[in-house]
């Protein structure tokens, strides 16, 4: 697996670099001091992953992956905790913070690890609709919602009715990435595209409001 070091502190690549060493299934192909540099250098090659710092010359992070028109997964460096929910969107697996330890840094990658084997091994299922038994698969799914009497599945080209309750598919899907965020809404969190103080907006555009007893439960599990 491939992944590049964007960060202006070279005694901060140092540690990066240091610390990659323990993973030998990854390779450094290269290391920017500049945005605009690691931007260029991905319009002809594809990563899996960047080490990224925020406060950087001519380009801020955050402007660099608002820019990139394909993301790789991101671990942000830096010594600025405001930008947590900001940057869930770019696909920010997690968030260190400097100077970085050793073992925060493996936390980090076992985590890219983990949310990674979990996307490869997409998790299907069948829903009972009516008659009809309904094969779902998770990437597709987008949210849940609850309408007293059943559930409404939205998949990508349909919604798909269940008389399963909202706790059902909570507990069948917290852990293949999918979150409540309000009494009647459980959402994947791959398809968040934006999160505001009181809602979030997924990538189909549909706005999902926060409900105040969820907020803290979301606001860790975005930041874990």
């Amino acid at each position: 697996m491939k992944c590049i070091i964007v960060e202006d502190q070279i005694p901060a690549q140092r540690i990066l670099k240091h610390y990659l060493q323990d993973f030998p299934e990854w390779q450094l192909v290269a290391s920017f001091t500049d945005a605009l540099q690691a931007k260029e250098f991905l319009q002809k090659e594809e990563v899996d992953l960047i080490f990224l710092d925020i406060h950087l010359p001519r380009l801020s992070g955050m402007d660099f992956l608002r820019n990139l028109k394909k993301h790789p997964a991101v671990i942000l460096t830096t010594a600025f905790p405001d930008y947590a929910l900001e940057s869930y969107e770019f696909k920010v697996i997690d968030y260190l913070m400097k100077p970085i330890a050793p073992e925060r840094f493996a936390q980090a990658m076992e985590k890219y690890h983990s949310l990674y084997k979990k996307a490869e091994s997409d998790f299907s299922f069948f829903v009972k609709s009516g008659y009809e038994k309904i094969a779902v698969s998770t990437k597709d799914l987008i949210y849940i919602a609850t309408d007293m009497d059943y559930t409404e599945l939205h998949l990508n080209d349909k919604t798909v009715l269940s008389k399963e309750t909202l706790n059902h598919w909570e507990q069948k899907l917290e852990d293949h990435g999918f979150q409540r965020i309000h009494k009647s809404y459980l959402i994947n969190l791959e398809q968040i595209l934006e999160v505001y103080s009181n809602a979030v907006v997924l990538k189909s555009a549909q706005e999902i409001p926060i409900g105040r007893a969820y907020k803290e439960a979301f606001r860790r599990r975005l930041e874990s």
